[in-house]
């Protein structure tokens, strides 16, 4: 790594650094974040050393080297961490020296990822637990209607769909256009019907005709709107655990998120497609603590209650006391709460933590844990605070950099389209400052372009 400068101190006025070497330092910030862990130290000393000209020099040498953005990668810091380092170090909040010394767009967009000012309450680092303890009192008490994107067609008439259908595939050259119109503007019910009808007067599987008439993305898209909600993510479960590599983060974004009725409709589609139960599938195919959280969470048996104050401080406690160096101890006890207690009750555990010990609970499991099973935890917290933010990160980060996650893209907007997609539209502009419509625009093409914008439904 690349000598970083000694002893740099906040001055509420930083002037340029000698010797500065844009692509140098931008090489030096790739080195601390990349791999397990990052040297958040390090990424502080440069970054608080270096003029505001010559941050903005360093992020358009990352984006040449790299072909990421500097400011996005920051974001997948643990920012508490980070701004406690930087209070403890300097004496002064982050929030502080970002607001004295950037400005424009660049200054927006940093204090927004930091987040909060940690000098607000004239005490050490008082303020990133107040706010954490806010958020679960909102999260705790707010009632937000979930609503789609795709909603039931009016004057729907299966007869007419199909036999446009069959129209758009019949002969030579297929119809895509009209093909994605249809299926991207009905529900899933009436797809359902659509697909009998089609059997009805052609004596053909529309599935079938669909699979042999498109190909790639398109294809993916259109059959996964043609499934059953149940069997499309049983579907997406069985190719997670297939082949030689096991895809955790699908197994795990759909295992966290769902309810009670949609596991158990899941584990029935599951066996009835693939003959062998879910459970069995997921313990031949991980292992350890991870396997048993997973299993947990498909047998859909997550209380569904509202929370019981007493066993609210009760759980909270139990987490909370731990041993620091305790790490399974803390693994299994975090297990037993996240994976049976009901949402509104783990959000009330959620901020009874936040008094005891002054960290967020996703704070302390991001510090505390690893691998899979602080994935799988944080992704249940995360849908806790807030489900549709938390499918607002999947969608950027699977579209962010120089390539495309084109399955999480087409998995969220075909599993999401009719429960919560609009709520998702509405985070992701809050938290990007584009709308999830740009962002599509800005990262497909074609025919999957426009198929994936009919789904998103709107610009916002």
């Amino acid at each position: 790594m690349a000598k970083l400068a000694q002893g740099a101190k906040y001055r509420g006025s930083i002037h340029d650094f000698p010797d500065f070497d844009a692509s140098q330092d931008a090489e030096t910030l790739y080195n601390a974040m990349k791999g397990f862990g990052s040297d958040k130290e390090a990424i502080l000393e440069l970054i608080t050393s270096r003029s505001n000209r010559q941050r903005q020099e360093i992020c358009q040498n990352y984006k040449s080297l790299y072909g990421k953005d500097l400011i996005a990668d920051l974001n997948e810091l643990d920012i508490l961490d980070v701004r406690e380092i930087f209070r403890t170090k300097y004496e002064k909040s982050l929030y502080s020296m970002i607001k004295n010394d950037t400005s424009g767009e660049y200054k927006k967009t940093l204090l927004k990822l930091c987040g909060g000012d940690d000098d607000a309450a004239g005490k050490f680092f008082p303020e990133a637990a107040q706010v954490a303890y806010q958020m679960w009192e909102l999260s705790a008490v707010a009632r937000v209607e979930v609503k789609g994107t795709v909603r039931p067609a009016g004057d729907f008439n299966p007869d007419t769909d199909a036999k446009a259908l069959r129209k758009a595939m019949k002969g030579l050259g297929t119809d895509e256009d009209t093909i994605i119109d249809i299926i991207t503007h009905r529900s899933n019910a009436q797809r359902q019907q659509i697909r009998q009808t089609f059997k009805s007067h052609f004596g053909r599987d529309l599935m079938a005709d669909l699979k042999s008439e498109l190909s790639g993305d398109l294809a993916r898209l259109i059959l996964g709107l043609m499934m059953p909600p149940a069997h499309y993510d049983a579907k997406q479960l069985k190719k997670a655990m297939e082949g030689a590599g096991t895809d955790e983060k699908a197994l795990i974004e759909i295992l966290a998120t769902r309810t009670n009725a949609e596991i158990r409709a899941i584990n029935e589609a599951y066996k009835e497609d693939y003959h062998k139960s879910l459970e069995d599938d997921l313990s031949s195919d991980t292992s350890g603590l991870f396997k048993r959280i997973l299993i947990s969470l498909a047998t859909g048996n997550r209380e569904e209650g509202g929370e019981d104050q007493d066993r609210v401080r009760e759980d909270a406690q139990e987490i909370a006391d731990t041993p620091s160096g305790d790490r399974s101890s803390l693994e299994t006890r975090f297990m037993m709460i996240l994976c049976t207690r009901s949402y509104q009750h783990l959000r009330r555990v959620f901020q009874e933590f936040v008094k005891m010990t002054n960290y967020d609970v996703e704070h302390t499991i991001k510090k505390r844990m690893s691998g899979d099973v602080r994935d799988v935890f944080v992704a249940i917290v995360q849908s806790v605070k807030n489900k549709p933010l938390f499918f607002a990160d999947k969608l950027y980060k699977s579209m962010k950099g120089a390539g495309t996650e084109e399955k999480t893209l087409t998995r969220i907007m075909v599993s999401r389209s009719e429960i919560d997609l609009l709520n998702i539209r509405w985070e992701f502009i809050e938290k990007y400052d584009k709308s999830l419509h740009q962002a599509i625009e800005g990262d497909t093409s074609g025919h999957f372009l426009k198929a994936l914008l009919a789904v998103c439904g709107g610009k916002d």
